[in-house]
């Protein structure tokens, strides 16, 4: 199929086009901005219970992870314990981990990933990407069932919550088990079925301690990691924008086709 002709013009017009353009964006930084102030006025909600996660230095609590710091950034990475291998997409998102790390750790945040597989397993992937940034395992605890990113099969049958709400189309995937949705793809590249696949989610939430009290101030999930997605972020500014994916996606890998 011959590929569609873009738009030609002279340099006046790309200027012209382009001022306007600068417009929206200015408005979208803007929007940005109050949408960062947003965030930060969520009411904070104390975590009351005791979790544990297993470490490279062995078990430690949530307020360990803090590792001195008053802010706490938790990715949640989609490797269940019957993965053979982590979320693809997920594992893009991480590949941008370890040039931040120091960074944030200035600005008084520290910056985990956790996931439900067992530890042993996270460490091995962790070696084979080559990553150094933390990585925690929750399989023994509730952390990702109480934070919304690991979901058990009842919950799933039922109908899960995701994403703060019951018709998330990658949930409804997962229920129904089709074969020809995108998750599958996904499901197939971590050594799992949709179901299993679609139990474990990606998001990230916040957590800040105060006078030894923990408080999650901030959760997001689906299409709400996209900022923090660098490549989306490049491809967003480049000449075919995420469209350049398609050609890539079959050997990469790293395309969710559901988002």
């Amino acid at each position: 199929m011959a590929q569609e002709m873009h738009q030609r013009g002279t340099r006046e017009e790309w200027t012209a086009a382009r001022l306007e353009l600068l417009k929206a964006e200015k408005e979208l930084t803007r929007h940005g901005d109050q949408v960062a102030q947003m965030r930060q006025n969520l009411p904070w909600v104390q975590v009351e219970k005791g979790y544990r996660f297993d470490t490279d230095k062995g078990s430690v609590t949530l307020a360990d992870l803090f590792q001195g710091r008053s802010q706490l950034l938790i990715y949640h990475f989609m490797f269940g314990p019957e993965f053979a291998a982590g979320c693809p997409s997920c594992t893009s998102i991480a590949n941008g981990f370890n040039g931040i790390i120091a960074d944030l750790a200035v600005h008084d945040v520290t910056l985990w990933a956790v996931s439900r597989a067992p530890l042993k397993k996270l460490q091995a992937y962790k070696d084979q990407k080559g990553w150094t940034f933390p990585w925690a395992s929750s399989f023994s605890g509730d952390f990702n069932f109480d934070f919304h990113a690991s979901f058990t099969e009842q919950q799933q049958s039922e109908g899960a919550e995701y994403n703060f709400r019951r018709d998330d189309p990658v949930m409804d995937a997962g229920r129904t088990g089709s074969p020809s949705s995108g998750p599958a793809k996904m499901a197939a590249m971590t050594g799992t079925d949709v179901a299993t696949y679609t139990r474990e989610r990606e998001g990230m939430s916040a957590f800040v301690i105060e006078d030894g009290v923990i408080y999650h101030t901030y959760s997001t999930y689906a299409r709400g990691v996209d900022a923090i997605w660098a490549k989306y972020q490049w491809f967003d500014r480049a000449p075919k924008g995420r469209k350049g994916r398609a050609s890539a996606r079959a050997s990469a890998g790293t395309v969710d086709a559901s988002r």
